[in-house]
Parts: structure tokens; C-alpha cells; sequence
């Protein structure tokens, strides 16, 4: 009896979650209930990271937990802040991730296409033929 409570307040506690992939980190933005069944927000950020001393991959967790009351002004204050970044960055629009990574990605290649070219013009023509010649002189 007690397994199916469990999973009865697992299933109540689940209520909403969405993720986002960004580069090596992916939010996961959830909803969840208490027992007074209350929704409240938690945010985790989690990172893929590499353990040295085993050779083993563990994923890094950091979370945030966002109650009803506190809603209203985390809100505003993203808001403000984000804002604020805007304002600071002389009203540069923020290219989003996509773009950014396509640009990245771009620019990469052209310039393993200009390693390329650079590489190649690097060499000079060098004549072996002249080098035996001159030892044959000194003879």
C-alpha cells in the first residue's frame, strides 16, 4: 500500500516541465505541488561535466526553487535586468543561440579554409637538382 502512495504523491507532484538545450547546459523549468497541493517552480540547470579520477561523465545540478509568493517580483526583476543587459550593451539586439552558433560555425569553416590556402602558399619551390649540382663543384 505504501508503493502506491508513493506513487500517487509522485505523479500530484509532476505536474508541468519544459526543457531547454543551451551549448553544454540544459534548464529544465518544472512545475510541481506540495502536499497542500500549492504549485510552486524549480529551475535546474545542469551541466555535463568529466570525472578525472574515475574517466566517467556525471551531470552537475544546480537548482533554484521559485514559491507563488515571490512570482510577481522575480518576474519584474528578471525583467528589469534583462533590461538593464540591453541598455548596457549600447542596445545591441542579443543574437540568439541559433544564429550565434551558425555564425560560429561558419566562421570556422572559413578559416580551416584559410589555414588551407595559407598552408600551401607557406612552402617555397625548392630545386633539388641545384643542390647536387654545387656539391659536385666543390669536388
Amino acid at each position: 500500500m505504501e508503493e502506491s502512495e508513493k506513487g500517487n504523491a509522485k505523479r500530484r507532484d509532476d505536474i508541468y516541465s519544459k526543457s531547454l538545450r543551451a551549448g553544454n547546459r540544459t534548464y529544465f523549468f518544472d512545475v510541481k505541488s506540495t502536499k497542500s497541493e500549492e504549485l510552486y517552480l524549480t529551475i535546474t540547470e545542469s551541466k555535463r561535466r568529466f570525472n578525472n579520477d574515475n574517466g566517467k561523465f556525471f551531470y552537475e545540478k544546480h537548482k533554484l526553487f521559485l514559491y507563488p509568493e515571490d512570482f510577481a517580483s522575480f518576474k519584474e526583476f528578471f525583467e528589469e535586468t534583462l533590461e538593464k543587459i540591453y541598455e548596457m550593451n549600447d542596445g545591441k539586439e542579443i543574437i540568439p543561440r541559433e544564429e550565434l552558433e551558425a555564425q560560429r560555425k561558419e566562421d570556422d569553416e572559413s578559416h580551416d579554409d584559410d589555414d588551407k590556402d595559407s598552408s600551401s602558399s607557406n612552402f617555397s619551390d625548392v630545386n633539388f637538382d641545384d643542390l647536387g649540382s654545387e656539391d659536385k663543384a666543390k669536388d
